[in-house]
């Protein structure tokens, strides 16, 4: 089995920030007995909780396997597209209830995001360095739909929000589409490209920082105001009954 090398450094503080975001996130949704408010929070939690074992895993070899391409042997975290394929789905799911999005919203953006990640994983996987780059385009085109639904329909569906939900959508999704745009930029830029512009030990801190920046960020963000959090969760109707 192969070895993490010096990366492992980037690896372990990964492990830790996320271990850190879960407790913090528990923490903080432990006295919420609203059940829709707690959605937010087990949703989050299991963001950072899923992050938290897919770095420990890559931290201690397990999440790491080697891919030949062209005669030249790459290393690939596999444990990381494992992750990304759980925890991109949920972070777009609570993009998702903040904005009250119907359920064909919800779906497109999900299945979109899935197909995004999988394709992505082909791409880190296959052995014809040429075939490498069309995957990689297949999966940084569905990346480019889906932010198109997140700019279109779901925005569209959050402005009907009380403006402090609608706020808070748009400051969390402006920070989505900032960080995963670089995401797929990374990657043709690093060694899984075998462009290898960014070597692996840099490859791995950056792919680092935007996975703390995106989930444990994201949920600090998301999390900050359960009075936000509340409003969200209200139907229009009981809103706009309520007295000003």
């Amino acid at each position: 089995m192969p070895q993490p090398g010096q990366e492992s450094l980037w690896l372990w503080i990964g492990a830790i920030g996320m271990a850190l975001g879960t407790i913090y996130f528990v923490a903080r949704g432990w006295g919420v007995r609203e059940k829709e408010e707690q959605t937010f929070f087990i949703v989050t939690s299991f963001i950072t909780l899923t992050a938290f074992a897919s770095y420990l895993s890559m931290a201690t070899g397990f999440g790491l396997t080697e891919v030949t391409v062209g005669g030249r042997t790459l290393d690939i975290y596999w444990a990381r597209y494992a992750d990304w394929l759980i925890t991109t789905p949920l972070l777009l799911l609570d993009l998702a209830l903040l904005a009250r999005a119907d359920r064909n919203t919800i779906g497109t953006l999900i299945g979109l995001d899935v197909f995004m990640i999988a394709t992505g994983l082909i791409a880190a996987l296959t052995t014809v360095a040429s075939f490498r780059l069309v995957w990689w385009g297949v999966s940084s085109g569905a990346l480019l739909v889906l932010l198109y639904f997140l700019v279109g329909t779901l925005t569209t569906q959050a402005e009907k929000q009380d403006e402090s939900v609608s706020s808070l959508f748009w400051t969390l999704r402006n920070l989505t589409i900032g960080l995963w745009v670089l995401y797929p930029i990374v990657w043709i830029l690093g060694t899984e490209s075998t462009l290898s512009f960014l070597p692996l030990y840099w490859e791995t801190a950056v792919f680092m920082i935007l996975d703390l920046s995106a989930k444990v960020g994201f949920g600090v963000l998301l999390l900050r105001s359960r009075s936000v959090l509340a409003t969200a969760r209200k139907p229009i109707e009981e809103r706009e009954r309520a007295p000003a």
